[in-house]
């Protein structure tokens, strides 16, 4: 029997292969060829990156959250009845008047008997901060 080609040249007459760049072995002695199992990289990868994005969407709804509850709490203050001009870096007292509507005074819950709902103090971008609050009227 008569050899064309030698034995590291696998011949095809329509293809032409050559035996250096199939993805399988072409004789007996030729190295396994293993193929990386990208199937357990990809699922831990994807796994990590859904934590990730899980992590700072509760980051997010927590910031969100916290915003929300800033914003009512202004919200009551600024509805509230007052008839002075506040100044900034005081603190004031939102009390729940006897008609039922809420007003702001300098004057501390200590200081006399009404319904204190909370304390504030007013920032220099006019935001009523929350000191301190007698129960979440927000959650």
């Amino acid at each position: 029997m008569k050899k064309d080609k030698p034995d590291n040249v696998v011949f095809s007459e329509e293809k032409g292969y050559n035996a250096s760049i199939l993805p399988y072995s072409t004789s007996v002695g030729a190295p396994i060829i293993k193929i990386d199992d990208v199937v357990a990289w990809k699922s831990r990868g994807i796994h990590n990156v859904n934590k990730e994005f899980e992590n700072k969407f509760n980051e997010l709804k927590l910031q969100y959250q916290k915003l929300m509850e800033e914003y009512e709490w202004n919200d009551l203050v600024y509805n509230a009845k007052f008839s002075f001009e506040p100044v900034i870096g005081e603190i004031y007292h939102l009390y729940n008047g006897n008609d039922g509507t809420n007003f702001l005074s300098l004057i501390s819950p200590q200081e006399w008997n009404k319904e204190h709902i909370a304390t504030f103090k007013l920032n220099s971008d006019k935001k009523w901060l929350l000191l301190n609050h007698k129960d979440t009227l927000f959650s």
